[in-house]
């Protein structure tokens, strides 16, 4: 895609976008009742995690990994009596390519402004001043719809480096027998996750498969609310001139849409495959940290 191609659809999907005075950008569409609605879509009480472990460990994927130790009383210092705290910390570079995480609104820079043309002066030392994943503190809730192209294609992943087109979204939403609507939260296997498991990690930063720019009218067309994957929903290398990320320039500066990178689906397609439904109750709970760009997430489906 030339970066003229890539300008034009980006004022395509742009003017379906919730500008103006929407500071929580596409969230605003899951109204009070479509949330539920969503509950419906609840019949065996069955939970199940999208979030992949945190992993600690240096890896080609993960070059900085989450560091974690423990603080509080540990094996050797336990008294046989009385009270102690184990306790632990943590420290983690969000944005990474192997760890679960949300993407705030402002965590996309593009000509020098962020979602709705807030001003990228707005991103300061203490945090952003404006559209931090605090926008998101009372929870992302609504209808969960996964849409899975490995099962599509009749592969078990994608390859490192292929796309996912607007037209194989809709053809796996017809496969599957549902329609993604308005305020729907979309999630699209690539089958990254499962690459990993059984081939080891590699460097996603240079080869991943993710969605082609094109695909985000189909988004768009459907007024989605969040959109998710198990990859980083751009694929590398990346297919547009002179813009690394389009998804992410297009999902997050153009549409306002909150990004969900590098989830698991691993354990919730068995799930939708058995039953024969691919729509969910999903709760997202990202942390409270006002002015932060991302928060690691453990997005829950309730089938």
């Amino acid at each position: 895609m030339s970066a003229a191609e890539f300008r034009a659809l980006y004022q395509r999907v742009r003017r379906q976008a919730p500008w103006g005075t929407a500071d929580r950008g596409a969230l605003d569409r899951i109204t009070a009742a479509q949330r539920l609605a969503a509950v419906a879509e609840v019949r065996s009480g069955r939970s199940v995690t999208l979030a992949g472990v945190v992993r600690t460990r240096p890896a080609p994927d993960n070059p900085e990994p989450c560091e974690y130790r423990m603080t509080g009383t540990v094996a050797g210092g336990i008294e046989p009596s009385g009270l102690q705290f184990a306790t632990d910390w943590f420290a983690m570079s969000v944005h990474g390519d192997a760890d679960s995480h949300l993407d705030a609104l402002c965590h996309v820079i593009y000509d020098g402004t962020l979602y709705n043309g807030v001003s990228a002066d707005s991103l300061t030392p203490d945090g952003a001043r404006e559209l931090s994943v605090d926008v998101a503190r009372d929870g992302i809730v609504g209808r969960g719809v996964l849409l899975d192209i490995p099962r599509l294609r009749g592969v078990r992943w994608l390859e490192p480096g292929d796309h996912v087109s607007g037209d194989e979204l809709a053809a796996a939403e017809a496969a599957q027998r549902l329609r993604v609507g308005q305020g729907d939260l979309l999630f699209v296997r690539v089958g990254h996750r499962r690459r990993g498991s059984e081939l080891g990690p590699w460097n996603a930063a240079e080869a991943r498969a993710g969605l082609h720019p094109t695909a985000m009218e189909f988004l768009a067309d459907r007024q989605v609310a969040v959109l998710g994957s198990d990859g980083n929903n751009d694929t590398a290398p990346s297919t547009t001139q002179g813009v690394a990320f389009p998804v992410h320039v297009l999902g997050i500066h153009a549409m306002g849409l909150h990004l969900l990178d590098y989830l698991s689906f691993e354990e919730l397609v068995p799930i939708c495959e058995a039953a024969d439904r691919w729509s969910f109750l999903c709760v997202i709970a990202p942390l409270r940290l006002p002015g932060a760009t991302g928060s690691p997430v453990n997005p829950i489906a309730i089938l």
